[in-house]
């Protein structure tokens, strides 16, 4: 299971289970009506994902679908 950092930014860090400072951020930024995703190693941003408000019930559902699989993979 990941590791979810806080941090002062209001932004979410989900660290990366395999090491190597690997990590995904998670950051809302209202003002433009977006998510942006990035994906970090150490200090370094390695790329972005801007996920417009409206798209986000879609990744919801997408993951939502997904946790439900693996729940039904394991019983």
């Amino acid at each position: 299971m990941a590791t979810v950092a806080a941090t002062p930014s209001g932004a979410e860090f989900f660290l990366d289970p395999r090491g190597d400072a690997r990590s995904l951020r998670v950051r809302w930024h209202h003002q433009d009506g977006l998510v942006v995703l990035s994906l970090w190693r150490g200090g370094e941003c390695t790329g972005t994902f801007r996920l417009p408000v409206e798209d986000v019930p879609t990744l919801i559902d997408a993951l939502r679908a997904g946790l439900d699989a693996a729940y039904d993979a394991t019983r």
